[in-house]
């Protein structure tokens, strides 16, 4: 048996996979945000680890047995997130988020500092990403940040609680802006920029690699043998991508979690900064990816279920499964900014063309084609930048709904396939990633093709349509850009 833990940013996945690859259990926890000023975005590090123990727990007082037989763990988590560690191994702050936006004066700095970062990290500075957050940090915070002993992004944390090991995967470090992603080493140039140093940053090891050993005394609490491995592990989206068998150059994804990812696996390091295309390492030795990032996919309709306080199902149910052409109402999904390919940390949300006769369901429409239109804006810039994209496997909370997926294969052009296990994707990529350190086999006999449980072919019918509401779609943002400055 593996174990693989996802730490998202709205809950925590534990999912318990057999020899076979199949998923046997899943557990789950909520976790809650915190947003105490405009563009912050703000989580207790302690509550992943309180929220990760409980999944377990879950699992084991379930299925005891099949938990004492587990062989290796491995972690999933949300990117970016600067959790800082004192002398004594204890959070100084809250951790800051991949979805904060109060650095946008610190990337420009870092920028200007050091103007090799892009051929390095092969990334723009973002907000979002974690050195950005250390300058904010110190101008700031320069109390907290003179205690400042380790650096740690959010599943290294829990994997430090959970073994006593400060260490990191490749494809997870690859968005702090420390990296050297083609090189898959920290830069000691990135961090002097940044006021920091090598001792800062934890141990790097390959995903599929041993990091370390879970502690003696949880494996006592959860009846595991004394010698359980814990893998390198992954970011989410490249755990997604492990989970999905999407390890071949060209394999592809979109993701509608929390945030969008549209993903394309690469046998190379491929930076395309200037179109805000992230270039990360993969969970694998070996392999890169490329991605667009979206900061609010799934999370546009929780937030519009929310407002109208009315389930997300219920509001897609009068929908059905598929529309007959766009709703008039355009929607854009900026509630926390956007990356790819804006980066905006200050974009906002709207709706355009409401009118006294529009309806709730019209409504719903516009917030799932206004972020089907954003994929289409991130897969324009992924083809321009190394190719086009020929399909793509869904995944995410969003993938649960039929309606949503055939409006982004009407928007994308493309065929897009459900997937089974779509939905706890990163934490069966995990899991995977737990196997190939604890047996030492090869990612290919491990990391296999997903089955597609449905295909949504775009329709020749409505085709016309979505490519005008496209166009018009695309030139809000630059018109309510210039009217809110």
């Amino acid at each position: 048996m593996y174990l693989g833990i996802d730490i998202g940013t709205s809950g925590v996945k534990a999912v318990l996979v057999s020899e076979a690859g199949a998923v046997v259990a899943t557990a789950a926890r909520e976790l809650a945000l915190s947003h105490p000023a405009p563009l912050w975005s703000e989580q207790d590090p302690d509550a992943w680890v309180a929220a990760a123990i409980g999944a377990i727990d879950d699992l084991a007082s379930r299925q005891p047995r099949e938990v004492a037989q587990v062989r290796g763990i491995g972690l999933s988590g949300q990117m970016h997130g600067a959790t800082l560690l004192g002398e004594n191994g204890r959070p100084l702050r809250p951790a800051i988020l991949w979805n904060d936006g109060r650095s946008q004066a610190e990337c420009v700095a870092l920028e200007r500092r050091c103007p090799s970062l892009h051929t390095i990290t092969g990334n723009l500075a973002m907000p979002g990403f974690t050195a950005p957050k250390l300058l904010w940090v110190a101008r700031h915070e320069p109390e907290i940040f003179d205690r400042v002993a380790k650096v740690l992004l959010p599943k290294a944390y829990v994997r430090y609680r959970l073994t006593g090991e400060m260490v990191e995967d490749m494809s997870d470090a690859s968005g702090t802006l420390w990296l050297d992603v083609g090189l898959r080493r920290w830069s000691a140039l990135l961090l002097h920029a940044t006021g920091l140093d090598l001792h800062h940053m934890p141990r790097l090891v390959e995903g599929s690699e041993v990091s370390a050993v879970l502690a003696p005394d949880y494996a006592r609490r959860w009846g595991m043998q004394k010698d359980v491995v814990v893998a390198g592990g992954a970011g989410d989206n490249a755990a997604s991508a492990i989970g999905l068998g999407a390890i071949a150059p060209g394999d592809a994804f979109l993701s509608l979690g929390t945030s969008g990812v549209l993903f394309r696996a690469t046998d190379r390091f491929a930076p395309a900064p200037a179109s805000v295309v992230h270039a990360f390492c993969h969970a694998l030795p070996g392999l890169w990816h490329q991605m667009g990032v979206m900061l609010s996919a799934a999370a546009s309709l929780a937030w519009l279920s929310g407002v109208m306080e009315t389930p997300a199902a219920a509001l897609l149910a009068p929908l059905g499964e598929r529309v007959d052409g766009p709703s008039p109402i355009k929607f854009l999904p900026y509630l926390d900014g956007e990356r790819t390919p804006h980066n905006d940390a200050a974009a906002s949300g709207a709706f355009v063309g409401l009118r006294g006769a529009t309806g709730r369901s019209q409504i719903v429409q516009a917030v799932l084609e206004g972020v089907a239109f954003a994929a289409r804006d991130n897969l324009a810039v992924l083809s321009a930048a190394s190719g086009p994209i020929a399909e793509v496997d869904l995944v995410g909370g969003g993938s649960r709904s039929p309606l949503w997926a055939q409006i982004c294969a009407d928007v994308l052009g493309i065929p897009v396939h459900r997937v089974e296990e779509g939905e706890v994707g990163a934490a069966l990529g995990a899991a995977r990633l737990a196997r190939l350190a604890a047996t030492g086999e090869v990612p290919a006999d491990v990391c296999t093709r997903s089955r597609r449980l449905a295909t949504f072919m775009p329709r020749a019918s409505v085709a016309s349509a979505y490519d005008e509401s496209y166009r018009r779609w695309r030139a809000l943002y630059p018109a309510l850009k210039e009217s809110v400055k």
